[in-house]
């Protein structure tokens, strides 16, 4: 690496180095840290560079609407680490899905997009996209002959979270690839569960990577953050998006998910060995009916999971004998664990996904989406786990 913070060969760099190194540009300064930009625009030294910059002429900073140096680094760094040429930065995780609709599709164009989809991007593809003359269409996220079946000549964008929330199902990602690019279509995968630590959807053939950076990429819950990874081509119109409609990241949170880059890796293994070892202990326990790990060898897709992931996550969908009434008082009985409707925090959360995350969906689409009265959300962080047992275990035992 040069002193101005640039790589030769940034392929050759393995992904803790990456996600360490990668994106910074130093100043004249020469600082070792990455800087912050908290500035809305910038000077030129005379009317003649100025026009040439805005002309785009010449590269350069104009407005941190769509320029900023902090964001830029973010924006290298998180490129870097999930194989993609462009990375573009947005205010949240929902500013991301909106900005790559918007920037890809059209009045009569479809989308084929899972069933176990987060509730606002359920609510974004059918009551807002759908104003426009964008309909969705919905399948079950691992059964690739209801995808096939759903395609048309006007699908434009197949769109799946996997692992799901909180279902942890999976699908093929590399077949579903497939099928869109018979269908010409483009195929996007929120990694927000994984992360590119322990899934690269990009090398599996997707062609479009959202983030919801305010989850594992900060990774404590501080800033709100989102962004979109893959082709330039692609990348230019979401840009194009963002530069003028302004669903942008600011430079301060830019700056908090690159210092949360730099532990990814470390944070996203620890956590998912934690939350394997709860989730062993819970499917053992009586007043449990269920768990939904995809690390659990009991888990359907347990061989797809371990092919085409370097990790299973630290997100569990657990299902208590009784229903909500059951649920709600395991919730109560912690001590520990944080009751927020967040995840990917270093600090591990409950939630009741019927009546938070997901419930702003009919009683049909929970149905459908198999979230259930008696399922809880557990984001595993990284306590000790015999702690976090011990904290399951208050509510948990007073069930039997």
């Amino acid at each position: 690496m040069h002193q101005n913070g640039a790589f030769e060969h940034i392929d050759a760099l393995a992904f803790d180095t990456l996600a360490v190194r990668a994106g910074q540009q130093r100043t004249n300064e020469q600082e070792h840290g990455d800087p912050i930009f908290p500035t809305s625009s910038f000077v030129y030294a005379s009317a003649a560079e100025a026009a040439s910059k805005f002309a785009g002429d010449e590269p350069g900073n104009i407005y941190s609407r769509f320029t900023n140096p902090t964001v830029q680094a973010f924006e290298r760094r998180l490129a870097a680490l999930e194989g993609g040429e462009r990375c573009v930065a947005t205010s949240s995780g929902m500013a991301a899905i909106l900005a790559t609709a918007l920037a890809l599709l059209e009045a009569g164009d479809e989308i084929v997009a899972s069933r176990s989809l987060f509730g606002s991007t359920v609510s974004l593809f059918d009551k807002y996209l759908g104003k426009f003359g964008i309909t969705t269409r919905y399948v079950e996220l691992g059964n690739l002959e209801e995808w096939a079946a759903a395609l048309t000549p006007k699908t434009r964008l197949l769109f799946a979270e996997t692992p799901s929330n909180p279902m942890s199902e999976v699908v093929d990602i590399e077949r579903l690839s497939k099928l869109a690019k018979e269908q010409g279509a483009w195929l996007a995968i929120d990694n927000c569960f994984l992360t590119p630590a322990l899934q690269r959807p990009l090398q599996l053939g997707a062609d479009l990577v959202i983030h919801s950076a305010t989850k594992y990429l900060d990774g404590q819950g501080r800033a709100i953050g989102g962004a979109v990874v893959g082709r330039d081509k692609e990348l230019e119109e979401v840009f194009g998006v963002v530069r003028t409609c302004g669903p942008c990241l600011s430079p301060f949170n830019a700056w908090i998910f690159l210092k949360g880059l730099e532990t990814l890796g470390l944070r996203m293994k620890a956590q998912s060995a934690n939350a394997l070892q709860l989730a062993q202990w819970l499917e053992a326990h009586p007043a449990v009916a269920q768990v939904h790990y995809s690390g659990l060898a009991s888990h359907p897709q347990h061989e797809l999971a371990s092919r085409q992931q370097q990790g299973f996550g630290a997100v569990l969908g657990v299902e208590i004998i009784g229903g909500r009434e059951s649920a709600w008082s395991v919730i109560d009985a912690t001590q520990l664990m944080s009751i927020t409707g967040n995840l990917g925090d270093v600090k591990t959360t409950i939630t009741h996904p019927a009546t938070t995350t997901h419930g702003r969906l009919s009683d049909e689409q929970k149905a459908a989406a198999g979230i259930g009265e008696g399922l809880l959300r557990i984001a595993v962080g990284l306590e000790d786990a015999e702690d976090l047992k011990a904290d399951m275990a208050r509510g948990l035992d007073r069930l039997t």
